[in-house]
């Protein structure tokens, strides 16, 4: 099966006659228009997006077949797919997430560390999960420092393990609060 990348998520319905909000993961948020059919992540239902516009911090769209409100309120939460190969390249040092999932993890020694699991942002820069055969998920910052080498080809990343957070150790002699 043909890689594919989400690259929107449709919000709750806008209007009356079918339109949409419409958050988009791509750098240029317009770039969703030039996709042509985007799927749902079970590829069961093909959706384009036939016209867009800025809002504060989405688009509202108008989709095919989609033209009524009732229609737009059943499209709530649904992520839309594009095919891998219709995104553009990328540029030195950046990545597709969809690219690093299932790549090897090594430490800088050549040791098995697991399997990039995925790549989230929670609003503070990207984080980088690697699944482990035993132990627990590894959540790591997605930087250069703690990742210096991702080599899609060669099919690894090699991880340099952040040393201890500094901080202020507990004073043992003052009660517990």
């Amino acid at each position: 099966m043909t890689a594919r990348v989400c690259v929107a998520r449709i919000g709750a319905a806008h209007g009356l006659r079918g339109e949409v909000r419409l958050w988009t993961f791509t750098e240029d948020p317009m770039s969703v228009t030039q996709y042509g059919p985007l799927s749902t992540k079970d590829g069961a239902r093909q959706l384009e997006v036939t016209h867009a516009r800025a809002a504060k911090d989405h688009l509202v769209a108008t989709l095919t077949d989609v033209t009524t409100r009732e229609e737009a309120e059943r499209l709530n939460g649904v992520e839309l797919y594009v095919a891998r190969d219709k995104l553009p390249d990328t540029d030195e040092g950046e990545f597709y997430h969809a690219d690093l999932i299932g790549l090897a993890a090594f430490d800088a020694a050549g040791a098995m560390i697991g399997t990039v699991a995925a790549v989230h942002n929670f609003g503070a820069g990207d984080i980088i999960e690697i699944a482990r055969a035993h132990g627990p998920t590894l959540m790591l910052p997605f930087t250069d420092a703690v990742v210096p080498t991702v080599d899609i080809a060669g099919g690894r990343v090699v991880i340099e393990m952040p040393g201890e957070i500094d901080g202020d150790e507990p004073d043992s002699g003052s009660p517990g609060i």
